[in-house]
């Protein structure tokens, strides 16, 4: 099993170097966050999607059978990605083979960041980590696929190169 995570982290490292925007505005986050609920739509998922820069939030979206917990494991989950200028799940997966937490090595209150999948940085070739791309609703592996699915379309990327192993 630890060789299965190691190779998710090398994996998730490659989707966030490749997954890197020349520009990012408020008609970008309309767009990829329309992206992203056309497909949960196509995959009859109910997710939340919020995509936020450092200080705000530019899209929104709460589908018909999200409830307020999804919401609010976005919430925690955008912050970690804010935070770290990782991806949620690449936060959580290095935590869990270290056997520790963000909560343990930082201090960070379990009230306001979570480790699981669905968060991703938006990053500029030019600054870096600007923002965050965030949905709850699936399980946490599907989640951050979610996200990378979209984004690799976006961008122009081969989703294949970037997907992760299939589960064992």
């Amino acid at each position: 099993m630890t060789a299965f995570l190691e190779h998710d982290l090398e994996q998730i490292a490659l989707q966030e170097s490749q997954l890197v925007f020349k520009s990012f505005d408020a008609n970008t986050a309309w767009k990829l966050g329309c992206e992203i609920r056309t497909l949960a739509e196509s995959l009859k998922a109910s997710l939340v999607i919020d995509i936020s820069l450092h200080d705000r939030q530019l899209f929104y979206c709460a589908m018909p059978g999200t409830t307020p917990d999804n919401a609010d494991w976005a919430r925690r989950k955008r912050n970690t990605v804010l935070r770290c200028h990782q991806s949620s799940y690449r936060v959580g997966l290095k935590f869990s083979l270290e056997g520790s937490s963000l909560c343990e090595k930082t201090g960070a209150s379990l009230q306001d960041y979570a480790t699981h999948g669905g968060g991703f940085p938006i990053t500029l070739e030019t600054l870096g980590c600007i923002g965050a791309i965030t949905v709850s609703g699936l399980p946490q592996r599907e989640d951050h696929e979610l996200v990378v699915r979209v984004l690799a379309e976006h961008l122009g990327q081969s989703e294949n190169n970037l997907k992760l192993e299939e589960a064992v």
